[in-house]
Order: structure tokens, then sequence, then C-alpha cells
């Protein structure tokens, strides 16, 4: 479990390519890993992944090609949002993350507002149903509140604090991103799906 608070920028180094899976080495940067052991799990952009190599610095993780086919931005050098994975007795700062990506959005539109900026992005039709005015979203990782949705596109305001400790700042209008939906919908929809076939 992750809370969607970035607690570093890394970057995607020389990527390992075997039968439509890939290894991704991560220069982890401000991150401290002398807590984390080979088999814990690290969020990249969202996505939960399991350290399979450890340095002072560096890690490595394998990505599969169905994580592939169903998120965006691990298979490509680049900045990476981390989050190491939540301990029992850790503040919850954002909201409770899985790391397991519901759906890749795509950006429609960045632009400053004040001293923010409003963030809007196109869901996937069938993730869409899940985000509600006020939830809580996971965009890349970061934990972040909803501010409208109308069908299909959602928008939200990012803090400068936000900006500057994660990889959002670099979207542009175009960009894809991982989406994680609140659990919380997860378990409303099964409920009402458990009633109807019940009755």
């Amino acid at each position: 479990m992750f809370t969607g608070i970035i607690q570093a920028v890394g970057e995607i180094r020389p990527i390992a390519i075997s039968t439509g899976d890939i290894q991704i080495n991560i220069d982890a940067k401000q991150l401290d890993l002398t807590d984390v052991k080979e088999g814990d799990s690290i969020a990249i952009n969202g996505v939960c992944l399991t350290v399979t190599k450890l340095s002072k610095a560096h890690f490595t993780a394998d990505v599969s090609k169905e994580s592939l086919n169903v998120t965006t931005g691990l298979d490509k050098i680049g900045l990476v949002n981390l989050e190491k994975a939540l301990r029992l007795d850790d503040r919850l700062g954002g909201h409770l993350v899985s790391g397991h990506v519901d759906g890749v959005g795509e950006v429609v539109q960045f632009e400053p507002v004040n001293d923010c900026w409003l963030l809007a992005i196109q869901a996937p039709h069938a993730v869409s149903k899940y985000i509600a005015r006020k939830g809580s979203i996971c965009v890349n990782g970061v934990s972040l509140t909803v501010n409208a949705v109308n069908k299909d596109v959602f928008t939200m305001n990012i803090i400068p604090h936000t900006l500057e400790k994660t990889t959002l700042g670099a979207l542009q209008v175009g960009s894809h991103v991982n989406l994680e939906i609140d659990q919380i919908a997860r378990y409303v929809e099964r409920m009402q799906q458990w009633e109807a076939e019940s009755r």
C-alpha cells in the first residue's frame, strides 16, 4: 500500500528487454534506500513494482508485458515519481493507494491559474464513472483531489509544492498519465453488484 505522497523524483536509466518484458534501472536520487531490501515494493509513477536488485542509490525492477500494456511511462528513459511502500505506523497524508493502475488518461488542459495550475485529464470511459467531485485520485502516483467532473474529463488544482516535488510540472497537453481510482469506489460497486446478484 502507498499514500500518493511522493517521496522523491528518480530517473529510469537504461532498459533491458526480454521477450516482451523489460527490466528497468532506477536512479533513486534523493530517495533514501537504506531501509529498502530486495523484494520490497516501490511505486514508480503510481505502479507498484518489486525491487529485484539494490545498491546505495539505484535499484532494479522487472516490468511484465501485461503491466506495460495497461500503464504508461515505464518503457522509456526519463524522470519518475517514487514512493516506498507504506508502513503501519506511517502517516497517511494522501489516501490509500494500491499501485494498481486502472487506466491511462490524457492531459487535455494544463495552465496557470493564479498561484496554482489547472490540470484537466480525460479518463478512459470505463474509469470515469469512479471519479467524483472532491474525491481522491492518483495521477502518476500523486494523490490529488478532484475539483470537477464533466463526463470523462476531470479537473484538479495543482499547488506549487506539488509541481516542485513531483514530475507533474513536466506535463503538457497530450501527455499520458497513469490513473488509479479511490479504492472506496471499487468496494461500493462490488457491494451493489452483490446485492443485485442476490436478488
